[in-house]
């Protein structure tokens, strides 16, 4: 996991990159949580997703927004940090111009950012969104939704009612050609302290499902969702 320097508007963004199997890898951005609540791109849930799309085969790159670790810049409500995933995207690109695939995932505030994204660069195939504070964060910019993905929350998530979460899903779920899968993880709260295995293995069935990467593996089994 071979570190990088990425050069943003803000200047040095400081990040991981892990290159693809294939010429043809796809590739996958991670976007880790609240830089003012200590998030960083070595949250364990931020780093168990790198995990699981570099071991897939993805070119992977996590990186720390503005302000956070060794990157400069200060904290910018949201702006500035669609900005650096921005240039973080156009940096993994530039290194992989013969991508299969592209996918963003994020985790809570990266998630939010994620999802802007998403809906300013056509490229991007599929995205992750794992605990999107969709009572937090206006998502209305989500019309529609380009792209087909996977949410997750748990359902003993007290940070964020699961009923803004399914709204937001409700809202993406009836947009032809885009399917959305959304899946409660049992037992677990906003931070999946005591479930990361379980949500690695929903996203990484998922990974395997829709991704790009050659041969396909057996899904694992995962634990039951409602």
């Amino acid at each position: 996991m071979p570190e990088v320097v990425l050069t943003g508007a803000a200047g040095r963004t400081e990040g991981r990159y892990a290159p693809g199997k294939k010429p043809n890898a796809p590739i996958a951005l991670i976007l880790h949580p609240h830089p003012k609540a200590g998030g960083t791109m070595d949250n364990a849930v931020a780093a168990q997703l790198y995990l699981l799309f570099m071991r897939r085969g993805f070119a992977t790159l996590r990186f720390n927004f503005r302000g956070v670790g060794r990157s400069q810049g200060e904290f910018d409500s949201g702006i500035g940090e669609l900005a650096d995933a921005a240039t973080a995207l156009d940096w993994l690109q530039t290194n992989n111009p013969t991508a299969s695939q592209c996918w963003v995932a994020g985790y809570s505030f990266g998630a939010w950012i994620g999802m802007q994204l998403l809906m300013r660069r056509p490229e991007i195939d599929a995205f992750i969104s794992v605990s999107p504070p969709a009572n937090q964060y206006d998502f209305s910019f989500l019309a529609p939704c380009p792209s087909s993905g996977l949410i997750l929350q748990g359902d003993q998530d007290t940070l964020v009612p699961h009923e803004s979460v399914q709204k937001l899903v409700h809202k993406l779920s009836h947009q032809r050609d885009i399917k959305i899968e959304y899946r409660k993880i049992p037992g677990s709260d906003h931070f999946f302290l005591e479930s990361t295995d379980t949500l690695a293995t929903h996203v990484d069935n998922y990974i395997v499902a829709h991704a790009r990467i050659g041969e396909r593996a057996a899904p694992a089994a995962a634990g039951r969702s409602r």
